[in-house]
């Protein structure tokens, strides 16, 4: 029975996109009342393609309705994304395929990451737009990393 349970699990995450983890902020504008607009820098793996990291930074709402969860975040967006390590792929990968996701507002907004694979040029692609339940935003900002022979002694670390 614990076999099919793990088994259930690898696939459920198999399909759910990554998570991420806060890098670092800075304050954009002061609030009085609640915290400070800010542009947040967040990280995230891509869960099919071992490998390769992603950053993304976008502002985030202060004030009190941004305490509350209750504030629509701009669409403004920037996203990189660099092998880090030997490109390994998990899994079958579709084009548009979604990596990222992160709600924008309380309801409708949500920011997106979606992976392209270009063929001719051995090179992923990946695009972050926001959308909308009615209509989303041409603001959109595009990474591609070619797939490249990892060297097998890796380069020396800052102290």
């Amino acid at each position: 029975m614990r076999k099919w349970t793990i088994a259930a699990a690898a696939l459920l995450a198999a399909g759910i996109p990554a998570a991420a983890e806060e890098v670092g902020s800075v304050s954009t504008v002061f609030k009085l009342l609640g915290p400070n607009h800010k542009i947040v820098i967040e990280a995230f793996d891509d869960p099919k393609v071992e490998g390769v990291a992603c950053h993304i930074a976008r502002s985030k709402t202060g004030g009190i309705s941004g305490a509350l969860g209750l504030a629509e975040d701009t669409s403004d967006a920037s996203i990189a994304c660099r092998q880090a390590g030997p490109v390994r792929f998990v899994g079958e990968m579709e084009d548009g395929e979604q990596v990222f996701s992160e709600r924008r507002s309380i309801l409708f907004k949500k920011l997106q990451v979606v992976r392209f694979y270009d063929e001719t040029r051995n090179t992923l692609v990946y695009l972050s737009y926001s959308d909308r339940l009615v209509e989303g935003s041409p603001q959109n900002s595009i990474s591609t990393v070619p797939v490249i022979a990892w060297p097998t002694q890796g380069a020396p670390r800052p102290e």
